[in-house]
């Protein structure tokens, strides 16, 4: 599926309501599925702690703060991109203290092409988190089923006085003659020990 192809949610952190209309106007409902704006970081904070977005997009100065802390926070989200806007005076002393969090900057005034740039960034650097939680799911899942398969080899060990080798062989025997994993194997022998 192509970046065009997907959708994404959005909360925008902006005062400007002209800033938040023109941001809108930019957004098509076929790639966001959910854009919500809010004025101030306090407002912000409480709905990131309900819920996860794809991007969060920070129009800087907000009427309760200067949104720079709030953007780092936010981007320690896993599974959330940041974008911090910023008058062009403060951008490189923003971009030192941003950068290293990964917090995407821009400095205003934007163009319409600088924005409509900087969405696909954010796009970008999403998809790129999605392979990374894919990636780990699967090393999650490999080692609970590590997990699993040593309880299961301790409790042939200690039950059934098997060597490790041995406990390891009849694990991996039965997956295979059965065809199924060595997951579900040793679930069916953790099974009776409670």
């Amino acid at each position: 599926m192509g970046l065009r192809e997907r959708s994404y949610s959005i909360l925008l952190v902006s005062a400007s309501e002209k800033t938040n209309k023109n941001l809108i106007d930019l957004l098509p409902s076929s790639e966001y599925d959910s854009i919500n704006t809010v004025h101030n970081v306090n407002t912000a904070k409480r709905l990131i702690a309900d819920r996860d977005f794809d991007f969060i997009i920070v129009n800087s100065p907000l009427p309760d703060d200067d949104g720079m802390r709030f953007s780092i926070d936010a981007s320690s989200r896993k599974n959330t991109v940041v974008l911090l806007m910023v008058k062009a005076d403060i951008y490189d002393e923003t971009l030192d203290t941003c950068a290293d969090f990964g917090v995407f900057l821009i400095s205003k005034p934007l163009s319409v092409s600088t924005m409509e740039m900087a969405l696909d960034w954010l796009k970008s650097a999403r998809e790129r988190l999605r392979q990374t939680e894919k990636k780990v799911l699967s090393i999650e899942e490999k080692m609970a089923e590590i997990r699993i398969v040593n309880r299961a080899k301790w409790l042939l060990i200690s039950e059934l006085k098997m060597s490790e080798q041995d406990a390891h062989r009849y694990i991996e025997k039965q997956a295979m003659d059965r065809c199924v994993s060595r997951r579900q194997i040793a679930e069916e022998i953790i099974k009776p020990y409670g």
